[in-house]
């Protein structure tokens, strides 16, 4: 179960590490005033996108291992209920980013920079309080 657990961390940090990127292209292509650099953001978020959604299939997928080894005990612990509710938040907000790369890629972004200043935010969050939740275990 080792190898599970790390390879779980292994792929959580791959999709944070894309989940924490592909918000800031879209701060710069919302603030993109040049046609070329919207058109070489476009390509930038799509290829991200694709690149880190294996990633996080794989953190859910070896996740799921990891509980099933004690099922009925973890899903009693309110710290995992949370960390739970948490990554489907992440999940979420991972579904979002799709839609707003498809946005982009069709020039309908209806959002300013300082939209997605904040919305870069949002998975910090999540991070700091999942990582505390099974680190800590408060409750």
């Amino acid at each position: 179960m080792l190898w599970i657990k790390a390879f779980h961390i292994i792929a959580m940090v791959c999709w944070f590490a894309g989940i924490f990127y592909l918000p800031r292209l879209f701060v710069y292509h919302a603030m993109a005033e040049e046609q070329a650099t919207r058109d070489h953001l476009k390509t930038m978020e799509r290829k991200l996108y694709r690149f880190v959604t294996p990633f996080a299939a794989l953190t859910i997928i070896f996740g799921l291992i990891l509980l099933t080894q004690n099922w009925s005990f973890y899903l009693s612990q309110h710290w995992m209920q949370l960390k739970l509710l948490l990554v489907i938040a992440l999940i979420i907000y991972h579904g979002y980013c799709g839609v707003l790369v498809t946005r982009f890629e069709s020039d309908a972004n209806i959002r300013s920079h300082i939209f997605y200043r904040w919305f870069n935010e949002a998975p910090v969050v999540v991070l700091f309080g999942a990582i505390i939740l099974v680190v800590v275990r408060p409750f």
